[in-house]
């Protein structure tokens, strides 16, 4: 569903940059890494992620891998389910608050909805992706800046059928661009609570990791690794599993898995 009601299972975070009261951090500009986060509705974990991402001022898009949109019902027979790329997040909200507002205030999903749709306009399903193309008419999403171009360096599922999903479809498109993607699943189970601590966790990697890109970018120079060459994003590709290790000693409770692929 993106989301369910469950105790969380909490997790050692690292020590972060200072945040502001209400999210926001501190952009200390410079070079950073394009990030892309992927669960199996674009609703609860990817958003969550997404939202936790763009607030650390990380360039950030976010999609779902399932064949349709699915959200729990009144029953677990009667899920609400929608389309991807057709249906804004403003408009499952209000459906939803039309049909029953205490039930979907109880589970969480009134609350999520609302803060999707302050993120972006609506769930997008990773397999329509066209990598490479302009992001048009995406201007007000949060994030925005910086994936202008329709590429991502990282992308981030929250669970392994995702993760599947993404390394079956980048084998299927067959590599047009000849660019390096690091694929890191994170296990983060599918409620609002360990959504949050799987928010956190992957702004904790995006930190490790965009310190690393940003060392080897200066022995290899900026213009060399900007272009995403293999050659020229070598060194930093050979940093990757290290940098996953050292994270996953902080975060034991999240289960990790790497790979890399090409766009």
């Amino acid at each position: 569903m993106d989301t369910a009601n469950s105790n969380a299972t909490t997790a050692s975070a690292a020590p972060a940059a200072p945040a502001q009261p209400n999210g926001h951090r501190e952009d200390p500009g410079g070079f950073k890494l394009k990030f892309c986060t992927v669960c199996a509705s674009n609703q609860n974990r990817s958003m969550e992620g997404h939202l936790r991402l763009a607030l650390a001022n990380y360039p950030v898009i976010s999609f779902g891998t399932g064949s349709l949109v699915r959200l729990p019902g009144p029953t677990i027979t009667q899920p609400n389910v929608y389309k991807f790329n057709e249906t804004s997040y403003d408009s499952i909200y209000r459906e939803l608050e039309a049909k029953d507002p205490r039930l979907y205030r109880a589970n969480g999903l009134l609350n999520m909805l609302g803060r999707n749709r302050n993120i972006k306009w609506g769930p997008e399903r990773w397999q329509d992706w066209q990598v490479g193309m302009p992001r048009v008419k995406k201007e007000t999403d949060k994030g925005f800046e910086g994936m202008e171009g329709g590429v991502a360096d990282i992308v981030i599922t929250c669970e392994e059928r995702c993760w599947d999903a993404v390394i079956d479809d980048l084998l299927n498109r067959g590599s047009p661009l000849n660019r390096a993607v690091h694929v890191i699943n994170i296990d983060i189970k599918d409620n609002h609570e360990e959504a949050s601590v799987g928010g956190k966790a992957m702004v904790d990697l995006a930190d490790s990791l965009n310190q690393v890109a940003k060392e080897e970018r200066e022995k290899v120079g900026a213009a060399a690794f900007d272009s995403g060459s293999g050659a020229a994003r070598a060194s930093f590709d050979e940093r990757v599993p290290e940098v996953i290790g050292e994270w996953q000693e902080r975060w034991p409770n999240l289960p990790a898995t790497w790979t890399l692929a090409w766009f």
